[in-house]
């Protein structure tokens, strides 16, 4: 049986150091900035970019995506974009 979405975001949150969810919610911006860390994507260090940002970025060094525009990331992480997070941090 395939992962649920929530699956798929607290295995993320547990390989980033970061705490399983309960309820069904997106990451925080302290959660996207692990992310970001695990990944290789660099952010600077004195105040996180939005979020939107980061989710680009992330997707951008998993080679998920080409785009520079932080606009097409301007929603939650889709499935198959969680798989390639979960995926990629598996292998670390």
């Amino acid at each position: 049986m395939s992962p649920t979405v929530d699956d798929l975001r607290n295995e993320i949150r547990r390989s980033v150091g970061r705490h399983d969810r309960i309820e069904s919610t997106a990451f925080t911006k302290e959660a996207l900035a692990a992310i970001c860390d695990a990944v290789g994507h660099e952010i600077d260090g004195n105040r996180l970019p939005s979020k939107s940002r980061m989710r680009a970025g992330i997707l951008r060094a998993l080679g998920e995506s080409d785009e520079a525009d932080p606009t097409e990331a301007d929603r939650p992480f889709r499935k198959a974009e969680l798989e390639a997070i979960a995926s990629a941090l598996r292998e670390e």
